[in-house]
């Protein structure tokens, strides 16, 4: 049986080289019929070997059922069907129940948040931009109400604390209010360490922002993008919008666009924080939080 390889020279010969068949035999070591018959053939197919009767196939329709009401390993199996006179070995039952076997997929708890609940921030880029006679970093400040979908965006040329703590109140401004939750995926402006199965350890800074407007942190799990969806979606989303030729028409031209769509679309059957914001939000202090330390 020839491989991939040698039809592919067989054709070679043939169509590019325009040799004739017993030439080609003679080049490639075969029998003229050998040629031939491939020539024919049009496109290379392997040999399929007919399928053979196995001493499984009686009671494969057992170990499906089996493996339906319980997540048996293959051991199990196999020593269940010794006891009902299955008389073949272990190997092939364990390729069979690898074969079977219902996939494993890692379940997920949806999460569900009342009207001014949670928020949830992250920082995102694109690119760069023209700075006077430089080019900065262009970044964009995301914060989402995971109820209602309303999102302030901020585009700015830094990822710094004093950057981070204006844009929180920028947005709570623009809000009227301020959510009881803050979801944070351990940006480092939020939380200085994060190790799985233990608390995490947030900026100090970042917590008497905190406590300033009222809001608690909730940091996600390490490696769960599930628990932070909603703003990382968002973030996809923008970078459309950072192809703007200055910090102020990147603002200026997503804000116009954005004030569109949310006229023209809205989450049917909510009532949303952004409707009832003295019902759903916590009120703003009078005074600004601190945006550098003493």
């Amino acid at each position: 049986m020839l491989d991939y390889e040698a039809y592919c020279k067989i054709r070679d010969c043939h169509d590019r080289q325009h040799l004739t068949i017993t030439q080609t035999a003679r080049a490639l070591g075969l029998h003229p019929q050998t040629v031939t018959k491939w020539l024919k053939a049009g496109q290379y197919r392997p040999r399929q070997s007919p399928p053979r009767a196995s001493r499984l196939d009686p009671f494969k329709a057992q170990v499906v059922r089996w493996l339906d009401a319980h997540p048996y390993s293959a051991q199990q199996i196999f020593q269940r069907l010794r006891e009902v006179g299955f008389e073949g070995g272990y190997t092939i039952v364990r390729d069979y129940v690898h074969k079977v076997r219902p996939p494993r997929r890692q379940a997920f708890l949806k999460l569900a948040f009342a009207p001014g609940e949670c928020a949830q921030i992250d920082w995102g880029e694109y690119g760069s931009i023209g700075v006077g006679s430089t080019r900065r970093r262009l970044s964009f400040f995301v914060m989402v109400l995971c109820y209602s979908r309303l999102m302030y965006v901020e585009f700015t040329v830094s990822q710094t604390m004093e950057h981070f703590l204006a844009c929180h109140e920028h947005a709570f401004a623009a809000i009227h209010g301020c959510p009881r939750k803050v979801m944070v995926d351990n940006l480092k402006s939020a939380v200085l360490q994060r190790l799985a199965g233990e608390a995490p350890v947030f900026n100090p800074r970042y917590l008497d922002a905190a406590r300033h407007w009222g809001f608690d942190i909730v940091a996600c799990n390490v490696g769960k993008g599930n628990e932070y969806g909603v703003v990382k979606n968002m973030c996809c989303s923008i970078t459309n919008w950072a192809k703007a030729a200055s910090l102020r028409k990147a603002n200026s031209t997503y804000y116009s666009a954005k004030e569109r769509a949310g006229r023209r679309s809205g989450r049917a059957g909510r009532a949303t924080a952004f409707v009832l914001p003295h019902r759903c939000l916590l009120r703003m202090p009078p005074a600004p939080a601190p945006l550098f330390p003493d």
